[in-house]
C-alpha cells in the first residue's frame, strides 16, 4: 500500500535490474527523487548504475538523484564507527553527518516522493533497512522498501521477517517485542555490515 507524500519514504535495491525495470519500478510508486545511500556509487557489474550514467539517465526519465552516500552510506570515513573492522550501526546512526543526512532526507520528503537507493536486492540485508529505515522509522516516518517484483514491504513487516530469518521469536515469556527486535537487528547487522576486508557490498 502507498504512503502518503511528507511522512513516507521508499526505498530499493538497484540488484540486478536493467535500468528500464529500475525506472518502471520507480515510476509504479511516482518517485520523483533518488538519494543514493551507497557509499560507493559505482558497480563494476552494472556500470548503469554507476554514478554519472545513474544520474543522466534519471535525468531523462524526470527523476532527480542525489547523492547521500557520504552520509547514509553503510561505509563511513569516520575509523570511530568500527569496531574489529566492522562498521557498529548503533554507532555511526549518533554522527553528526548521519543525523544532518536523515533530517535532509526527511525534509525533502515533505516536497518530494523520495527513494533511497543502495544495491542489495533484499533491503533486510542492506544497511538502507538495517540502518537508515530503523532510524527513519524512529521518527515516525512511513518507510516502504521497493522489492524486486515491485511490491511495497513495510518497514514492520521488513523487521518481522527479519525475525524469522534470525531465527528470534516474535514473543517470549520475559522478554518484550521491543527487546527482541533489538536482538534480531543486531544479530542481523552483524552478518550484514561491512567489514574491512570484505569484497561483498554493502
Amino acid at each position: 500500500m502507498a504512503c502518503c507524500l511528507g511522512n513516507c519514504i521508499y526505498t530499493i535495491g538497484h540488484s540486478n535490474h536493467s535500468f528500464a525495470e529500475f525506472v518502471r519500478l520507480l515510476e509504479v510508486q511516482g518517485i520523483d527523487v533518488i538519494a543514493d545511500v551507497r557509499s560507493a556509487p559505482f558497480s563494476r557489474i552494472f556500470p548503469h548504475f554507476n554514478r554519472e550514467p545513474l544520474r543522466a539517465a534519471l535525468r531523462q526519465a524526470d527523476i532527480k538523484y542525489v547523492f547521500m552516500g557520504d552520509a547514509l552510506g553503510g561505509r563511513p570515513a569516520d575509523p570511530s564507527c568500527f569496531e574489529a573492522g566492522q562498521v557498529q550501526f548503533d554507532r555511526v546512526v549518533l554522527r553528526p553527518f548521519f543525523l544532518d543526512g536523515l533530517n535532509r532526507v526527511i525534509h525533502g520528503a515533505e516536497a518530494y516522493r523520495i527513494a533511497l537507493m543502495c544495491s542489495e536486492k533484499d533491503p533486510i540485508s542492506c544497511h538502507r533497512m538495517l540502518m537508515v529505515s530503523r532510524q527513519l522509522s524512529k521518527r515516525g516516518v512511513d518507510v516502504q522498501h521497493i522489492l524486486a517484483d515491485g511490491t511495497l514491504e513495510a518497514q514492520a513487516e521488513a523487521e518481522r521477517r527479519m525475525m524469522a530469518v534470525t531465527g528470534v521469536p516474535q514473543e517470549d515469556l520475559f522478554l518484550s517485542h521491543e527487546a527482541l527486535l533489538e536482538k534480531a537487528y543486531a544479530l542481523q547487522s552483524g552478518a550484514c555490515a561491512f567489514t574491512i576486508g570484505d569484497k561483498k557490498a554493502e
